[in-house]
């Protein structure tokens, strides 16, 4: 059997409820060499999407979290010394390539910029990553992926993906998801009754709705579990709904208030 063949999963798939055709489609993009681009706000689903897809193809995943200080060499790899002289030490990207494995770089326009210049060798017909230290050109794997997320909302000029770098992923755009499906989402991963569940979408919807507070992100579906998780083992609503959401949003007492405010109108309706 081909090493990309789609096999049943013997054990169960980390959660995951589409939205829409993004599993046939990350499946298609995974037996065609293609790497896969996903873009959407924070807590919609982009890490869980590739976990579930990752068990999916049984393939192992390396998941790099993007940050300001990171770059190509942290990728790659570097020396180290040792007792007898020193050695290479594959970074993470390196190490994906060698074993075959799928690559997370989650919010990869925090990186800094040689990151993605590494990356085109790898994302084009050639499927290769140069590593300049050793001299080696690793030769990408068919079971090997390249998968990036980011989110549009927090793009600017200086922290966006070039078009020539766009262009060499197959992109799928996430959301927040419809009420209905969020709030079976929320319970099942909090262990929370349907009627909670539902309330704190309710919530997340009149916040995401709202310019009035400028919040700098709306909440994901990520913080109504966090908040859901609290109420299961016993918080109040309004306390786990401070502690698990809007502390995370703000640290404008007032806000944090007035937001205090939404959610006393919404659990005691």
């Amino acid at each position: 059997m081909s090493a990309l063949a789609l096999q049943a999963h013997p054990e169960p798939l980390p959660s995951y409820q589409p939205s829409g055709q993004e599993i046939p489609l990350f499946e298609a993009a995974y037996r065609h060499g293609l790497p896969v681009l996903l873009k959407g706000p924070t807590g919609c689903g982009k890490t869980r999407f590739v976990e579930h897809m990752a068990a999916r193809l049984r393939r192992p995943l390396v998941t790099v979290s993007c940050h300001d200080d990171l770059s190509a060499t942290d990728l790659l790899g570097r020396h180290l010394i040792g007792q007898d002289g020193t050695y290479w030490v594959d970074g993470p990207l390196a190490h994906a390539v060698r074993t075959g494995s799928i690559c997370y770089l989650d919010e990869v326009v925090e990186a800094r910029k040689d990151t993605t210049v590494i990356l085109h060798a790898l994302t084009d017909d050639r499927r290769m990553l140069p590593i300049e230290r050793t001299g080696e050109c690793l030769i990408a794997p068919p079971e090997f992926m390249l998968v990036v997320s980011y989110n549009p909302g927090y793009q600017q000029l200086l922290k966006g993906l070039k078009p020539s770098t766009r262009q060499r992923f197959v992109s799928l755009s996430f959301d927040f998801p419809e009420a209905r499906r969020e709030a079976c989402i929320v319970e099942t991963e909090a262990g929370i009754d349907a009627a909670t569940a539902r309330r704190l979408v309710s919530l997340a919807k009149a916040l995401r709705a709202s310019a009035e507070y400028d919040l700098e992100e709306a909440p994901g579906t990520r913080l109504l579990v966090s908040a859901g998780r609290l109420m299961a083992a016993g918080i109040a609503p309004r306390e786990a709904c401070r502690v698990g959401m809007l502390e995370c949003l703000s640290d404008d007492p007032g806000v944090i208030s007035a937001l205090g405010d939404i959610v006393d109108a919404v659990f005691e309706a």
